[in-house]
């Protein structure tokens, strides 16, 4: 099965260099591109990606408001943003919006692949420490769900936000990598989150993490 990606930004070079990289892979390929926010609703709902790769700052609509439309969809694509700054308040705004990660412009070819390929299988593509800088700056609130969680789930939360994968977590609680599944599923039902990018920003802007 071949991976359909959508590349959005407004600069000319940048899609260029991404689409050349992301095409030399079997198995992905690029079905389209946007010079700004506005121009990429029309070309997902032509070409139903997978995944799109979103720049946060461009002109006219930005890749935050790009961003919420595009998971407001009935079937939506996973949302990467790329950016050059990690430290970019537009990233975490982006993060809230519903992408489920980011990258950044200077990343490897290789790791841009294999996070095309993390966020398309569902996951998603947190740095810990950048993810608890910005959320650092994030509001604060009560999230609904969020005190429904058991004690295990929250656990479970705790380590999903430094980043843990179900391995990892499974191997930290001594439990199957079933049971950790479970739990995860558990935490984004409760949250109503679309994925573990949000329950993640849900745990911080809720108080239940510190970002310190």
């Amino acid at each position: 099965m071949t991976l359909k990606v959508v590349i959005a930004d407004d600069e000319d070079l940048i899609r260029a260099g991404l689409r050349v990289i992301i095409d030399a892979e079997p198995g992905l390929r690029v079905v389209g591109e946007a010079a700004d926010g506005a121009a990429v609703l029309p070309v997902v709902r032509r070409e139903r990606p997978d995944v799109v790769l979103m720049d946060v700052r461009m002109p006219a609509v930005d890749g935050i408001q790009a961003t919420r439309r595009l998971v407001a969809l009935d079937d939506p694509p996973k949302v990467l943003v790329v950016t050059t700054f990690e430290n970019d308040d537009h990233v975490y705004d982006a993060l809230r919006a519903g992408a489920s990660g980011f990258l950044l412009k200077r990343t490897r070819p290789d790791d841009l692949i294999q996070a095309i390929r993390l966020v398309a299988a569902g996951e998603s593509l947190l740095f810990p420490a950048a993810i608890r800088a910005l959320a650092g700056r994030g509001p604060r609130g009560h999230v609904p769900g969020i005190d429904r969680l058991t004690g295990r789930e929250g656990d479970v939360l705790r380590l999903m936000t430094r980043g843990m994968s179900n391995t990892e977590i499974a191997a930290e609680l001594v439990v199957s990598q079933e049971t950790v599944k479970t739990h995860v599923g558990n935490v984004l039902a409760k949250l109503g989150a679309r994925d573990r990018t949000q329950a993640v920003i849900a745990a911080y802007e809720s108080g239940f993490v510190s970002p310190g």
